[in-house]
């Protein structure tokens, strides 16, 4: 069965303590705005699967990025792109914004497969981080799910979904939406839109991850 989720809309302001957002920008746990399609780092029956991060973007590098289709044992990305943009809002005052996004089509996990597990699907998926002076912000979305049973129609931050086999047995944990900001709270933010954690019962050991972005308060 497809499944489709509507654009979820995950608005989190970091900056909860001003005078951090105005630290020198050594200080920040997260970069000033990156973002990536997927990436992947997975064993199974003694085939290692290495995905580097697709199409990656960043707002001080190369600013824009695509990927062509990747296809591994078990697992492949569609072709995606990224966009890492900073805009000038105030020139007198020297104030920006950022926003760093992702975009990924036609992924599909089929290691699971060979012990009784779903193939796994996701038509579409988008990730963005933005970020102004005051602090950050994330936003993600995805449709054409297949495989993730029993996912709730609204899905909260760090959601846990166990992936199961056939007969039961927990194969892989999918987490989504997934928040980090760092322990001395600086105003940054980063975003995991999906990450999928395999269990000894999978036969397999790693992670396979789908898109991610990550920003800092602007200066």
């Amino acid at each position: 069965m497809n499944h489709t989720r509507a654009r979820r809309a995950v608005p989190v302001t970091a900056a909860l303590v001003l005078g951090l957002v105005a630290a020198p920008p050594a200080w920040a746990a997260n970069p000033p705005g990156v973002a990536s399609v997927g990436s992947a780092g997975f064993s199974k029956d003694g085939t290692q699967v290495d995905i580097a991060p697709l199409a990656p973007c960043a707002v001080d590098g190369v600013t824009s990025a695509s990927s062509e289709a990747v296809v591994r044992q078990g697992i492949r990305f569609g072709p995606g792109t990224s966009s890492c943009t900073t805009t000038v809002v105030d020139p007198t005052n020297h104030t920006t914004t950022t926003t760093s996004e992702a975009n990924g089509t036609e992924f599909e996990l089929s290691t699971l497969v060979a012990e009784g597990g779903p193939r796994l699907r996701i038509g579409k998926w988008r990730v963005t981080c933005t970020a102004t002076d005051r602090g950050t912000g994330t936003d993600w979305g995805l449709n054409g799910l297949q495989g993730f049973a029993g996912l709730p129609d609204e899905i909260p931050p760090a959601y846990r979904h166990e992936i199961r086999s056939a007969s039961g047995a927990v194969l892989a944990v999918a987490t989504f939406n997934e928040n980090t900001t760092p322990e001395q709270n600086d105003g940054s933010m980063a975003l995991t839109m999906l990450r999928i954690t395999f269990t000894p019962d999978s036969k397999a050991t790693g992670q396979v991850v789908v898109g991610t972005a990550a920003c800092s308060p602007t200066p």
